[in-house]
């Protein structure tokens, strides 16, 4: 098995200072893959969702891909940082910073699965439905959670709106997460999410991030957010 060299280190960590996006993040050396075992992920297939009102198949395609690259990545640290376990070199600064990497990539493929698992909608909230329900017993109405959700994702700065679900007493929060390995509450279910960051929107919508946010809401799966609450 051939050792990681530091040009591919620098890459994972992307201490290069380029951001590692898309298929190409790892693309140069195919054979970093190490034999380890482990059970890869699988990018998974959203291609139901073009033809969407409000987002062009320019830009789900390159969303699309941008999440493949995040499940690429997820794979390719978790294989190395076992077979630097494996070879006992946990000692070495190369494993504290793929540790430090790993929740980035793993965030970026889970929040965007849960994103685009909770889009392709073509109805509004069912009002009698148990998230309604609960959002207006958490907010006094939906259109006070609507709009505090709405206000959240207005913020500046990149990042995501998270509906979550604190796992001890049931309550609905809506959270502003920075960075995808930052602020996630901890115990907590995420309910509905929305991408914020510049690559979700600017094709379609350029500085208008409100447009977005609206054509968001045109587009939500209610039924999928419905399902992810726990009773």
């Amino acid at each position: 098995m051939k050792s990681i060299k530091r040009r591919e280190f620098l890459a994972l960590t992307g201490l290069t200072g380029a951001a590692l996006v898309g298929r190409a993040a790892f693309s140069a050396r195919p054979d970093i893959r190490m034999e380890v075992n482990t059970m890869a992920y699988t990018a998974k297939d959203y291609a139901k969702l073009i033809g969407m009102p409000g987002f062009s198949e320019t830009l789900l395609k390159n969303h699309f891909t941008l999440y493949q690259g995040y499940v690429t990545n997820t794979n390719k640290v978790l294989d190395i940082l076992a077979q630097m376990l494996k070879d006992g070199k946990t000692g070495l600064p190369e494993y504290a910073e793929l540790k430090r990497r790993l929740g980035w990539e793993f965030n970026g493929m889970r929040l965007h699965e849960r994103y685009f698992e909770n889009l392709g909608g073509k109805a509004g909230p069912e009002m009698n439905g148990k998230l309604a329900k609960k959002l207006v017993e958490e907010f006094g109405s939906f259109e006070s959670w609507e709009k505090d959700f709405r206000a959240t994702g207005a913020m500046r700065g990149i990042g995501w709106v998270v509906l979550y679900q604190d796992a001890e007493t049931g309550r609905l929060i809506n959270f502003w997460i920075n960075e995808h390995d930052v602020s996630h509450p901890a115990g907590c279910n995420p309910i509905l999410i929305m991408d914020v960051f510049e690559h979700a929107y600017m094709i379609d919508y350029g500085l208008k991030r409100a447009d977005y946010i609206e054509a968001f809401f045109k587009n939500i799966d209610w039924t999928a957010a419905a399902a992810r609450l726990k009773s």
